[in-house]
């Protein structure tokens, strides 16, 4: 194996073609492990990088890769409870992987893993769905029920890793912006996806509600590259639907050359250019079929039986603190359990000053013992 989590080719075909002819992984299976070593990452014990089964947005199996990582404090390695944690949008290809981010060091997000680390929870990262491994590119970006069965599955792998006491602990989730759109749509997804799993509480920054908002929001300006980038990601998880028929020539260039490209790359090349300068309309979004795909991917479509904490920078101009605040609305209509804290600051600061209480609140719900709402369900 290579330094990144990405099996060769053959591998992914041999998954696809080993589909139909009657090999068929249940979700959370794993593929292929290997032991690693994390580097910069405090508190780390012995890790991992999985490769696992899934399922993608519309129930096509595919494999997924993910790191875990247990604490090296724990006396028994998996004994703690599991956190998935959902890193923020790195990229749609490349080298931009948690996994791979995580094995050389420069994870921007370590500091939230470490703390978790510390408190003797086993973290597991999920990469999500095209992004880690080769051929299955470029990633899903805010695509949510995809992002939500890469998370669900991802904690029924690590409860099944051989070299982990984890069969039976319980699970939380905790991610900020597209991580956090990742952690509510798991929430919603679990009670039918993944009943087996206790999932005893999430946490949630700066949640991506609308992703029709978002890019409204952001096209034409300095964040142009997200909107690009989302165009990209949704397209590739609705695949089976005409969603490129908007696009110009220039188009399909742009969206070729992108599809590799992380998150800074996004941001540099596509600043200030709208989507309407790839597309045969000048609001590409209000297409009929676009419009079905951002309606169909929104939040709170079903009902988290897990509490839900949610948390969000007042002044965060790239996803509006109101998004936030319509999500909790939605969530208290729904009679999620929830909790809310807003920041007097933007958006990366959010990420900072919001943290401590995510995983204060996470240890608050692992505490508590399973109900009749959460507890694992039996067949």
């Amino acid at each position: 194996m290579s330094d990144r989590p990405e099996p060769p080719a053959s591998e992914v075909d041999e998954f696809f073609l080993g589909s139909q002819i009657g090999f068929d992984p249940r979700p959370g299976d794993i593929l292929r492990r290997r032991s690693i070593e994390p580097a910069n990452l405090e508190e780390a014990g012995r890790a991992f990088q999985l490769v696992y089964a899934t399922r993608a947005g519309f129930s096509a199996p595919i494999p997924a890769s993910g790191t875990v990582i247990a604490p090296a404090t724990a006396d028994v390695a998996g004994s703690g409870p599991i956190l998935v944690y959902c890193a923020s949008f790195h990229g749609l290809g490349g080298d931009c992987a948690p996994s791979h981010l995580l094995a050389s060091g420069t994870e921007p997000e370590a500091v939230f893993i470490s703390a978790a680390l510390a408190r003797g929870w086993t973290v597991a990262v999920p990469d999500g769905l095209g992004l880690g491994m080769t051929r299955l590119g470029p990633h899903q970006f805010l695509a949510g029920r995809a992002a939500a069965h890469a998370v669900l599955d991802l904690a029924r792998a690590v409860r099944a890793l051989p070299e982990l006491d984890a069969a039976d602990v319980p699970v939380v989730v905790w991610g900020y912006a597209d991580g956090g759109r990742a952690a509510v749509w798991a929430a919603e997804q679990q009670p039918h996806y993944a009943p087996e799993l206790d999932l005893r509480g999430v946490a949630a920054g700066a949640v991506v509600v609308d992703p029709g908002a978002l890019v409204v929001g952001v096209d034409g300006g300095a964040w142009a590259g997200l909107a690009l980038a989302g165009l990209i990601g949704l397209g590739r998880a609705y695949a089976h639907l005409p969603v490129a028929h908007i696009l110009t020539h220039d188009g399909e260039q742009a969206l070729d050359a992108a599809s590799d490209m992380s998150l800074a790359g996004l941001l540099a090349t596509y600043r200030d250019l709208p989507l309407g300068h790839w597309c045969e309309r000048p609001d590409p979004w209000n297409d009929p079929i676009w419009r079905y795909v951002l309606a169909n991917e929104t939040c709170a479509r079903e009902t988290s039986l897990a509490p839900v904490h949610l948390y969000h920078g007042t002044e965060d101009t790239l996803i509006p603190v109101g998004m936030g605040r319509q999500l909790f609305a939605e969530y208290r209509a729904l009679g999620v359990d929830l909790s809310w804290r807003e920041y007097p600051t933007a958006h990366r600061g959010a990420a900072q000053a919001g943290a401590g209480e995510a995983i204060a609140r996470l240890a608050s719900y692992l505490g508590r013992r399973p109900t009749s709402r959460s507890a694992p369900q039996t067949t």
